[in-house]
């Protein structure tokens, strides 16, 4: 049976972060992935693909949606962390979900920034590390935030309500 510490991590802090057993921030993160990982292929594709100019503006452009969508993502999931208790594993793991994220769209920003003045040529290489290495940070953020969701629960529903669907 989860304790009240547990339990408290499974409901929304408010209306807004989505309803019980359906929060919103994974459905918004979906929109940063996506972006940022099709704006690394066509940073690759400007290197080997006719039109360079093409791949690198669609690339600039999904940086810059990627930003966005990083923004309301993290409004949402600042919702769910605060329900987290502190002093305990699931809030260090949060908490580290949430700077390494933050330092994603940093860097993104800064990326976003670089590449402005450039978008008739091939991508060069630093924008291209740089996208790279936020990557794989966010890769490992990720991670975080799927042990908190199906290793801890946040904001998943209860066991009995589970059982429900096995019914």
């Amino acid at each position: 049976m989860p304790t009240e510490m547990q339990q408290r991590t499974k409901r929304p802090t408010t209306a807004a972060a989505g309803p019980y057993g359906h929060p919103l921030h994974p459905l918004f993160v979906t929109v940063p992935i996506g972006a940022w990982i099709m704006s690394f292929a066509f940073d690759l594709a400007s290197q080997w693909a006719g039109e360079e100019a093409v791949f690198t503006k669609a690339a600039f452009w999904l940086i810059g949606a990627g930003i966005l969508g990083a923004v309301i993502a993290a409004v949402f999931g600042l919702m769910d962390f605060i329900a987290i208790p502190r002093g305990t594993r699931a809030f260090t793991i949060g908490l580290t979900h949430l700077v390494l994220n933050l330092t994603v769209v940093a860097v993104f920003a800064v990326n976003f920034a670089i590449r402005r003045g450039e978008l008739d040529d091939a991508v060069e290489p630093l924008p291209i590390a740089l996208s790279a290495l936020s990557l794989a940070v966010l890769a490992i953020s990720g991670w975080l935030g799927g042990t908190l969701i199906y290793r801890y629960g946040v904001r998943v529903v209860n066991e009995e309500a589970q059982a429900e669907g096995y019914r």
